[in-house]
């Protein structure tokens, strides 16, 4: 299997039939199936039946295609680095970064790098974490920015600050007029927050327990920011992380948990592949804005 058969594989898999397929890569419908029948008499079976005019793909190509879809990527990857070698990265700085850094302290720091560096274009890819990791070993980006350790031979990891969980709720809940909250004031109180899966979720069943009570998690969340339209509705209080300027969301207020539990603002950066000359003066920006920002 060549790479121009893998394209043509990955494509049909992806948009469904050859002519979709022969759309998106610019090419003769007649010229995909050319080369789809060549592939399947090299692999020596068919990777899709027709039925009915449409192609289903076989049992084998299911089982091809994570892995095929993978290594297409690396390749792509890897013509990318080829670029990025040859122009030597100048003026470009590719970022990845969980929500809530995106909704919080990005905007400030690259406000600040970009005036120091108005040359620079940016990439910035707010992701789930765990997508945020892949892009990060697969070179797809330069510097990540997560709310906890990406665990990777590779990655070289560096903690930024402590980021304390705070309680979101409505202006007009009863429990706003207090500065600090514990897992007391939560009975008969709906909760919306991380899961017990989650990397802090540990803590936090941790701390209801030792207040013998247990962290029921009615509305459960994968992203801070996602907590905003809930509570606003009025579905609940919300226990995340602190990092975003809640009070910036018109009628909701955060207010300090105790027992304290902090999750980690963390940047991380590939060792394995060639740094951009961008990193460190870009998370100098973002350092400044963190040691500025007021965290509860």
């Amino acid at each position: 299997m060549n790479a121009r058969q893998l394209e043509i594989f990955r494509a049909i898999m992806r948009d469904g039939s050859i002519t979709a397929a022969a759309n998106s890569l610019g090419i003769s419908q007649p010229a995909v199936s050319k080369l789809l029948h060549h592939m399947e008499s090299q692999l020596g079976y068919a990777l899709f039946d027709r039925i009915g005019g449409r192609l289903v793909p076989t049992m084998e190509a299911n089982l091809l295609f994570a892995d095929a879809d993978r290594v297409f990527r690396e390749m792509e990857a890897l013509k990318s680095l080829a670029r990025d070698i040859g122009a030597q990265k100048i003026g470009l700085l590719r970022l990845g970064a969980s929500l809530p850094v995106t909704y919080s302290v990005l905007p400030k720091a690259l406000s600040a790098f970009r005036e120091r560096q108005p040359e620079v274009k940016v990439h910035l890819h707010a992701l789930p974490k765990r997508e945020i990791a892949e892009a990060l070993l697969l070179g797809d980006i330069d510097l990540a920015v997560t709310l906890s350790l990406i665990q990777a031979p590779t990655v070289r990891s560096e903690v930024l600050c402590e980021v304390p969980i705070v309680a979101v709720m409505r202006t007009d809940e009863p429990l706003a007029e207090r500065a600090e909250i514990t897992p007391a004031d939560l009975d008969g109180k709906t909760l919306i927050s991380y899961g017990a899966h989650a990397e802090i979720g540990a803590s936090m069943d941790g701390a209801f327990a030792a207040a013998g009570r247990q962290r029921d998690v009615a509305i459960q969340i994968a992203s801070s920011v996602g907590a905003v339209p809930l509570v606003r509705e009025g579905l609940g209080i919300a226990l995340v992380d602190g990092l975003v300027a809640w009070e910036d969301f018109e009628g909701l207020v955060a207010r300090r948990f105790l027992p304290r539990i902090s999750m980690q603002a963390v940047a991380a950066t590939n060792e394995a592949r060639p740094a951009s000359r961008f990193v460190q003066p870009f998370l100098t920006c973002l350092k400044t804005v963190l040691n500025g920002q007021r965290l509860r």
